[in-house]
């Protein structure tokens, strides 16, 4: 499929090497890519190695084997770029393709499967696809949606090592699990805590609108619950057995919990999306709830920041 032109607000690139921002990071950090308002590569240290402008908030993004980064745009355009310039080298127009045209469609998951094909998650028309570079779909399943909406259908979708896909349902503030055919394997209810719900984006807000979900190792589902301001560690028999909460971390207010990472020796990297400047984008927390790093900075990213993903780490779940 031939490569779209970025829209103009990604015309003119910013290259800068270590640029000095204003980053408030406590303990030993990582490197990472996010995206809002700015696509950037983070060092360690919180110096700037590359960026970019992006339109909006992506809500999905990750770094290809290859280097090049894959993004949504828009909420509805799958977008790779090349990893020295930016330049858009794919896309895949949710809005246009495939039987799309003339519906509303959002795009909040994206990710290239290990034979190539992309995976993407289509809200508004509840389906998963799996298309190729000429934008052929090859696989698809449909959803299922209590509560069908174009905005909320799906949060961040997972294809995981069986083969099935983890699936944040937003909107039904559930987690289900889909085999091939399309079937629900597994599935979990996003409890709301004996709390009634309440509405906003920030610390104000109670909800269940879960975000991101990823398979751990021993068979876990790690799972951030969104507008529940937590994120829960839940079993097969769907019991929670870890659950980091609100009030958990002294000094820190949690608001939207968005992208959740796991690493091999048991830190969880959350996001913590409309939490104000007072309060970091980005935690590293071990399991007995001790923050291991924290990073902020509302110089280069917004108080929107929904998706980071670490860099050269090992053994990531992501």
């Amino acid at each position: 499929m031939r490569a779209l032109p970025l829209l103009g607000l990604l015309a003119g690139l910013i290259f800068s090497p270590l640029v000095a921002f204003t980053a408030d990071i406590t303990g030993k950090g990582y490197r990472f890519i996010g995206a809002d308002r700015s696509l950037a590569i983070v060092e360690a240290d919180g110096a700037v190695s590359w960026k970019q402008p992006v339109p909006g908030t992506p809500h999905d993004l990750s770094v290809l084997p290859n280097g090049n980064m894959l993004i949504v745009l828009d909420n509805r355009r799958v977008v790779e770029l090349e990893a020295k310039t930016g330049k858009e080298v794919w896309s895949y127009d949710s809005a246009k393709m495939n039987g799309n045209e003339g519906k509303k469609i959002e795009v909040h998951a994206v990710q290239r499967l290990a034979d190539g094909l992309t995976m993407i998650a289509e809200s508004g028309v509840s389906r998963i696809i799996e298309v190729d570079q000429a934008g052929v779909i090859k696989n698809q399943i449909a959803l299922k949606v209590a509560n069908p909406h174009p905005h909320r259908d799906t949060r961040l979708v997972r294809k995981i090592a069986s083969g099935n896909y983890l699936v944040c349902h937003e909107g039904d503030g559930a987690v289900r699990e889909y085999d091939a055919k399309g079937e629900v394997v597994w599935d979990f209810a996003v409890p709301l805590f004996d709390k009634k719900p309440a509405g906003g984006h920030g610390p104000e807000a109670w909800g269940n609108q879960t975000y991101g979900a990823v398979r751990l190792t021993n068979g876990n589902t790690l799972i951030s619950t969104g507008n529940g301001h937590s994120v829960i560690e839940v079993n097969s028999k769907k019991e929670i057995v870890w659950h980091l909460k609100q009030g958990d971390l002294p000094g820190i207010t949690f608001a939207w919990i968005t992208s959740v990472q796991a690493l091999p020796d048991g830190t969880v990297i959350i996001g913590n999306c409309h939490a104000g400047p007072e309060n970091p984008q980005v935690i590293a927390v071990d399991r007995a709830k001790k923050v291991l790093w924290s990073y902020k900075n509302f110089d280069l990213f917004g108080n929107n920041l929904a998706m980071i993903q670490l860099l050269d780490v090992p053994g990531l779940i992501h």
